[in-house]
């Protein structure tokens, strides 16, 4: 007989509350691009065992926090870029380890910089940004590099906190080791 999964279980709460924060944190000053996103992702992919919530969860906070940030023309882009990040996440179920987070965490961040940057040029003018060839391209991606390594430092320390303080999280407190309940 399957048991149900419970709503409100003490792990789910928890695990909610963390990409909760991340999400939180996007409205305090800081860096460009020193932000928690990919690693709410990746974090929500890892850890939360519906589909539906691994996926809703990072993706709403990421929408609450951008209606109040201020909504962008990029949005689609931005938001496909962290459904796949949840994806990455995902594969890190029951192998989550300072390598394989680092590993998720980089190519999250390298995706989100090639397909953004490639939006960001494809839907330019030409007359007033990057023109419309492999040159403006390649200035495209260039004038983005300083942004690449903030969002790499965003995402490792992050990284770090979420990932790092849920594990240490779990061993102090035992109910929330059970896997069905998030």
């Amino acid at each position: 007989m399957n048991t149900p999964v419970r709503f409100f279980s003490p792990q789910r709460a928890v695990l909610i509350g963390f990409v909760m924060v991340a999400a939180l944190a996007r409205l305090l000053p800081h860096a460009w691009n020193f932000t928690p996103v990919e690693a709410m992702a990746l974090f929500g992919g890892a850890y939360f065992t519906q589909r539906w919530a691994a996926f809703a969860i990072p993706l709403g906070a990421l929408l609450l926090s951008d209606l109040w940030l201020g909504l962008y023309n990029l949005m689609p882009v931005v938001y496909a870029c962290i459904a796949l990040s949840v994806l990455l996440g995902m594969a890190l179920r029951g192998r989550v380890g300072v390598g394989s987070v680092t590993i998720a965490g980089l190519s999250s961040v390298l995706l989100f910089f090639v397909l953004t940057n490639f939006a960001v040029w494809w839907f330019a003018d030409p007359l007033v940004s990057h023109p419309a060839c492999q040159i403006g391209l390649t200035e495209c991606y260039v004038a983005a590099l300083p942004f690449l390594k903030s969002q790499l430092l965003g995402t490792a320390v992050w990284s770090l906190l979420l990932f790092g303080g849920f594990e240490l999280l779990q061993r102090q407190v035992p109910a929330l080791r059970t896997a069905t309940a998030a």
